[in-house]
């Protein structure tokens, strides 16, 4: 345990370009920075760094709270390790066939997705359980010898296990794992009940497929970090961000690797929940722009969004992985993204990435291409001087010219035309994430706010708006460094999803409330496992429902005190609701029918306390410097004021065009949008969307 001395909690959120250090002070509550790029052959010197450069150290903390693209990047990919799948007899093909549909019904040069494991490393075994957990074949131990000589044959790495209604008995997975971890010492094992307990086949396989192929890589990178953190004398708890916003600790994310896809941007979101809170709104965008990619989420009546199903590398040509995560839509687009011409030199932006090695052109670290963030340097939106509040200047000759011969020579165009081209592309591209988050779920984005952060949110955040016809932006404190901030005011949590057919006139209450008590009794018993300091435990509960013949089901979040009141007319309500808003139908009078249940256990976390900020005048005290700006075609170079941060009082007005800069990032103001400082020193932007 950490010593007495030890009163600060580390978060450190690793991403694609840059990683992000956020200090709380528990003693003062103060909160201290630290932002360097990301070491990709080494991950851990760039965290290193970045505590270093926020003046903390690992032997003064107490908790590590830890959030990495790695599971994600090493599904995407393709870099995970070699990976066998030992499924029921006659369904050894589930995986590649899928579900057969074709996204793009034209398209004659539609790739169907790839399998992470070829099938000459899928094997078959002679057991079958009956839908409701009756065992109709029994599991043999000759059979499993045979396939485990197989696998030593082969040379794998990783075994995944998925048996037929597995969900409803896991007693032959259960077997098979015992075996084959005595059988073969050295191979990742992952069974699917332990991630999913949801029926379909397909999606359980392609899960615990997943799990098993970066399961070694994630594993070995988690295990580096505890050896380094003990190197440092760090006496705390390690705990990791689930793709839920939750936190859950090492052990069980060395098991569940692929429950932190999501880590880093589940908690950008989460912090949006807490900033809603705190600000006093309901509903809210979260945008969130890094180096590499740009994500999205929704707040909706305070609650964080979520999904229990979720294709990772796209609707198209991905792979599903079916465990709760916040609905995160995630589009190639960040401040690294690379600016190409196409054939017929049409201009495109992403979805390559410079990332943090060589980096942008301006970075100077031997970067050729023409990136977005070059884009905003060659028009003024970035200073060469201050980016990381000074410590990293950046090389505008070197910008602009990568776009000159990249981009401008071929089209004959000036370098600003080229760089604001570039903007506008990956702006627009952007908003169809928003669009994916909102319009799926027949929501409406002009109805939202958007809290926008990430390093190049502030920098993008209205003219998405504008695409969108959005009325505010809302970029809060340390915008580049809001997802280690989501980390510091996330919760342990623990997710169950059990599938029940049940039609909803014949739910016997007694019996559903005892199915979720034992999850929850579960869940409160991990949470309390863990080597934190935990306050009062909350539940929340919900079921995937449909009307009776139809094929898929909408989440719906049911009260606690709807199952205690045994009200049935109610729950049907709050699923006709919910289907209405989704499909843009519903029926009073069609039956209804249940078929998961879920819940999930919240530990409470000690939080962070966001100061007010002192108050000042409709006009900053600090007048700002001036500076030539490029923000449109139409007016060209404009003088435009910088502000500093720092300068900013609560009631302070800004009129665009104008700059907002801090440490590590750039909010940027258009003409006619207007701004407000609130009395936490988030920056509230009137979005003059009639303005083009």
């Amino acid at each position: 345990m950490a010593s007495k001395q030890a009163e600060s909690r580390i978060a450190a959120d690793v991403g694609g370009t840059f990683t992000d250090i956020a200090i709380f002070h528990e003693t003062t509550g103060a909160i201290s920075l630290g932002k360097c790029l990301t070491t990709p052959q080494h991950l851990i010197d760039g965290i290193n760094d970045g505590v270093r450069r926020s003046g903390a150290s690992f032997d003064q903390a107490n908790l590590f709270l830890h959030g990495t693209t790695v599971a994600i990047n090493t599904l995407l990919e393709r870099t995970g390790a070699r990976t066998a799948l030992v499924t029921t007899r006659g369904f050894r093909d589930i995986y590649e066939i899928g579900r057969i549909n074709r996204p793009e019904a034209y398209n004659l040069f539609f790739q169907k997705h790839r399998p992470l494991i070829e099938r000459e490393l899928r094997f078959e075994i002679d057991e079958r359980l009956h839908v409701s957990g009756r065992v109709l074949r029994p599991l043999l131990e000759e059979d499993l010898a045979r396939i485990a000589d197989q696998i030593e044959v082969a040379g794998v790495e990783a075994l995944a296990i998925m048996f037929m209604h597995s969900y409803r008995n896991a007693e032959h997975e259960i077997s098979a794992k015992r075996y084959f971890e005595q059988r073969l010492p050295g191979v990742y094992i992952t069974a699917s009940h332990e991630l999913s307990q949801e029926y379909r086949e397909y999606e359980r396989t392609s899960t615990v497929a997943a799990n098993a192929y970066i399961g070694p890589r994630v594993s070995s990178y988690l295990a580096e970090i505890v050896q380094h953190l003990e190197h440092k004398a760090f006496g705390g708890g390690f705990l990791i961000v689930q793709s839920t916003g939750g936190l859950y600790d090492v052990d069980s994310a060395r098991k569940e690797c692929i429950r932190m896809l999501e880590s880093g941007p589940a908690a950008g979101v989460i912090g949006t929940r807490e900033l809603c809170r705190m600000i006093g709104i309901a509903d809210a965008i979260a945008f969130d722009m890094g180096g590499t990619t740009a994500k999205s989420g929704v707040i909706l009546d305070g609650a964080v969004l979520m999904t229990s199903n979720s294709m990772i590398g796209g609707y198209a040509e991905g792979l599903p992985v079916q465990i709760p995560m916040i609905d995160i839509q995630e589009v190639g687009t960040g401040g690294g993204s690379i600016a190409r011409l196409a054939a017929g030199n049409s201009l495109r932006v992403g979805p390559q990435s410079a990332g943090s090695v060589p980096g942008p052109a301006c970075y100077g670290r031997g970067g050729v291409e023409p990136t977005v963030t070059d884009a905003n340097l060659i028009l003024g939106r970035l200073s060469d001087t201050r980016f990381l509040g000074g410590d990293m200047p950046l090389d505008a000759q070197a910008a602009r010219r990568a776009m000159t011969d990249r981009i401008c020579r071929e089209l004959n165009i000036e370098a600003e035309v080229a760089a604001e081209g570039v903007i506008r592309i990956a702006a627009s591209t952007m908003s169809n994430v928003v669009k994916r988050v909102t319009t799926e779920r027949g929501l409406d984005a002009r109805d939202f706010p958007m809290v926008a952060f990430g390093g190049a949110g502030p920098l993008h955040a209205v003219l998405v708006a504008r695409e969108l016809q959005m009325p505010r932006v809302i970029i809060p404190n340390a915008p580049g460094h809001f997802s280690a901030y989501g980390m510091l005011v996330a919760d342990l949590r623990k997710d169950y999803v059990r599938t029940r057919f049940t039609p909803l006139e014949a739910v016997d209450f007694a019996e559903l409330n005892g199915l979720f008590e034992d999850m929850e009794a579960c869940g409160t018993q991990e949470i309390r496992r863990a080597a934190v300091h935990v306050g009062a435990i909350r539940v929340s509960r919900g079921l995937d429902m449909r009307y009776v013949g139809q094929e898929h089901a909408v989440s719906v979040e049911i009260p606690v005190a709807v199952f205690a009141a045994c009200d049935l007319s109610e729950i049907k309500r709050l699923f006709d609701a919910v289907h209405l808003q989704r499909y843009g139908y519903c029926s009073d009078a069609e039956r209804a029918e249940i078929v998961n249940f879920r819940t999930s256990v919240s530990g409470d976390m000690p939080k962070p306390i966001i100061a007010e900020i002192a108050p000042g005048g409709a006009v900053p005290e600090v007048p700002p410097q001036m500076r030539p700006v490029y923000f449109t075609a139409q007016d060209g170079w404009q003088q435009a004021p910088v502000y500093q941060r720092g300068d900013l009082r609560a009631g302070n007005q800004i009129a665009g065009p104008a700059l907002i800069e801090e440490y590590a990032s750039t909010t940027v103001i258009f003409p006619g949008d207007r701004l407000q400082v609130d009395k936490f020193g988030n920056l509230i932007i009137e979005v003059q969307n009639n303005v083009q």
